[in-house]
């Protein structure tokens, strides 16, 4: 390609995205259109505000774009589990899903595509590698607890949000155990969630996808000359019958991804609201048996996904309004997971809370969250050792929260142990 057809290429992409910048812009202060206001680029904003806004609106707010937006954890609930919903146009319309062209494997199948991937990898977290998990889990905690111990101040994620499900997840893939680098490439791609807004920000895109890819075809091949007890080697064996060398490259990228990007937002935002009150806290460090009620309490009031999106394959009535084929609807987990409908004072951090229905974090239907057995055992094991090592955690600096609308936790979180 020659530096002239480039450099058009450039301008074209920059013209587009400032225009859609500018559109947000004048929809969000202008229009007064909430959804715009919700996803400003390079916005940090309290995305709880605006969803009680959108409540108050009805279960279905209109979006500039045509489609709608849902608050409501029945209407959220019923598009995600219904089969006239899919995470793509099925008549290659555009896909408001993947703005970013990223390739997120099950994350953008519809079946029978994503039933027969999803098939091959979820051997992977059966109850008996879930039980063989556990040791590899505390080791890892542990150790990076006697660090932080060491330290006595230091910054919560880098220390240990970060580098804990990193560890585990190239532990079951078999990959070197490179936190930094890893932590790296994870959050370039799923800041990406959130659209292109620079041509700077793209061009860092670009070089992390090839990073992996090239990481992953080199892992891909040492595991068909060298197959081990592991998940690549057992999707490496399928390659060619049920799996295509595309589809198994892009679902062990999702694996790693996936596997770490939530669980370490997650760990971030239950610390942030158990240190902010002190009484939930006390109550951790008095019966770390809490930890998995923890856990659910801070999937359910800050999830780390705070939205999907599903798109109507057909004409549809949801919350008595009428969704015509190929209209998206998306599906705010984190405004469910507060719909004052289904859980009594649902904007109150309770970690003794007896919720009447299961919250939204990990999705739900066909693409509820395959690595949700693993997330629930890191997080657990991870606020228990928390409150048994350092009972007397506090947060020492404002926290930085990172930007974007889909995946919300800290970049930042300074604390002390003394």
């Amino acid at each position: 390609m020659s530096s002239a057809t480039k450099a058009l290429q450039a301008a074209k992409f920059l013209s587009g995205m400032y225009r859609e910048r500018a559109r947000i812009l004048y929809w969000a202060h202008v229009r007064g259109d909430l959804f715009s206001r919700l996803i400003l680029p390079n916005h940090h904003t309290d995305p709880y505000q605006i969803y009680e806004e959108m409540r108050a609106r009805g279960p279905l707010v209109p979006t500039r774009l045509g489609n709608y937006t849902t608050t409501s954890h029945r209407v959220c609930n019923e598009v995600l589990r219904s089969r006239r919903f899919g995470v793509r146009p099925e008549d290659g319309s555009e896909d408001l899903a993947n703005q970013a062209g990223l390739d997120l494997s099950l994350l953008e199948l519809n079946p029978p595509d994503h039933t027969r991937i999803r098939r091959l990898a979820a051997p992977a977290f059966t109850p008996r590698r879930m039980a063989g998990y556990v040791g590899l889990v505390d080791q890892a905690i542990q150790g990076l607890l006697d660090q932080c111990e060491r330290e006595g101040e230091f910054d919560l994620m880098t220390s240990f949000a970060s580098p804990l499900p990193i560890a585990v997840v190239t532990h079951l893939l078999g990959l070197p155990n490179d936190p930094e680098r890893l932590r790296r490439l994870g959050s370039t791609i799923a800041r990406a969630l959130d659209g292109i807004w620079s041509l700077g920000q793209a061009r860092t895109l670009a070089a992390a996808d090839a990073e992996l890819r090239t990481t992953f075809a080199e892992l891909l091949d040492r595991r068909r000359a060298d197959p081990r007890d592991d998940l690549v080697s057992a999707l490496v064996a399928e390659q060619g019958r049920d799996i295509t060398p595309a589809e198994l490259s892009a679902l062990v990228r999702l694996l790693l991804i996936a596997g770490f990007e939530t669980t370490v937002n997650a760990i971030g935002n239950g610390m942030h609201w158990l240190l902010a009150d002190r009484g939930q806290w006390d109550l951790l460090v008095k019966d770390p048996g809490r930890a998995p009620a923890v856990v659910e309490e801070v999937l359910r009031f800050d999830p780390p996904v705070q939205q999907t999106a599903r798109v109507a394959n057909q004409p549809t009535e949801v919350g008595e309004v009428l969704i015509v084929k190929n209209q998206w609807v998306i599906t705010l987990l984190a405004a469910a997971n507060r719909d004052p409908e289904v859980y009594p004072d649902p904007n109150r951090f309770d970690i003794s809370r007896e919720s009447p229905v299961e919250h939204l974090a990990f999705s739900g239907g066909i693409h509820y969250c395959l690595g949700s057995p693993l997330a629930r055992l890191e997080l657990t094991q991870a606020f228990c050792a928390l409150a048994e090592r350092f009972p007397r955690i506090r947060q020492t600096a404002p926290i930085t929260m990172r930007p974007g609308t889909t995946l919300r936790g800290p970049l930042r979180f300074p604390v002390t142990v003394s």
